[in-house]
């Protein structure tokens, strides 16, 4: 098994989440980490946590952005050998009524942003041994009522993490997609803490039981490790993953009946906010 020791990891949306725990786990089995993302106060904290490692601030969704705060990493580390494009953001939106600006700045941020993390360090990790992984969902896979703008935008992500793995092949590199079912962190109690999102999945519960985030970056640690093509927490998201078809018709069933029209009823008049604040 590859050692973590001294690897050169990269980490978008590491402020909070899934970003920041990564990052001080790596940081703890020896990686050197660097982190990027929006809020600095965040990324201050976690930079403390990981041996004051270097940190930019950085909308992932600015292009220009991305490649001057991967470069300017990437030369403090002296390279790069993983990047882990991370940042990500999710907010109720229906394709009925739904504003369109919503699905426009959550593919800003959860697509166009994995694609500007990927261009702006494939050159810095194209090499035996660089690893790129995209985080994605398995909302990219099992499409839920009121999450369009995040199943779409984390199906394209998957279709950016399966394409940079091909491209990256004559080089040595690889490439990982992530997938996870609710985790317990801001975003999942934020995306799923509506009243239109109660009134569906009833009481303030979401679709499967929320899973410990450790969950999470343990598989996250054993696939970096391995650079690994696909790495999915919890375990039971891989066979749906494979499953996909069966598993979106569970969903339309679900989706039948009273529950969803009094949900899409108070959506239409709920107003709700992206689980990380965007720059104007």
């Amino acid at each position: 098994m590859r050692t973590l020791s001294g690897r050169r990891v990269l980490v978008t949306g590491a402020a909070r989440g899934i970003g920041a725990a990564l990052a001080r786990r790596l940081h703890g089995r020896g990686a050197r980490v660097a982190l990027a993302g929006l809020e600095p106060d965040g990324l201050a904290a976690v930079a403390r946590d990981c041996g004051d490692a270097p940190w930019a601030e950085c909308d992932v969704g600015d292009g220009a952005a991305v490649h001057a705060a991967v470069d300017e990493l990437a030369a403090r580390l002296g390279g790069l050998d993983v990047v882990v494009a991370n940042a990500g953001i999710a907010r109720q939106w229906s394709v009925l009524h739904g504003d369109p600006e919503v699905l426009a700045t959550t593919l800003r941020v959860n697509t166009f942003g994995v694609c500007h993390t990927i261009q702006a360090a494939a050159r810095h990790v194209a090499h035996p041994g660089g690893y790129v992984l995209a985080v994605s969902s398995l909302a990219a896979a099992v499409h839920l009522p009121l999450l369009g703008a995040y199943s779409a935008s984390k199906a394209a992500v998957e279709a950016l993490g399966d394409t940079a793995r091909l491209e990256l092949a004559p080089t040595g590199a690889r490439a990982g997609v992530a997938y996870f079912a609710e985790l317990a962190t801001d975003m999942t109690a934020r995306g799923f803490g509506t009243k239109a999102a109660a009134a569906f999945f009833g009481g303030h519960r979401t679709l499967s039981p929320v899973t410990p985030l450790p969950v999470a970056i343990d598989a996250l640690e054993r696939g970096i490790r391995r650079r690994a093509a696909r790495i999915c927490a919890p375990r039971w998201t891989w066979p749906i993953l494979m499953a996909r078809m069966p598993a979106q018709r569970a969903i339309a069933l679900r989706a039948r009946g009273s529950r969803l029209r009094e949900a899409l009823a108070i959506a239409a008049t709920e107003d709700v906010g992206f689980t990380t604040e965007q720059p104007e």
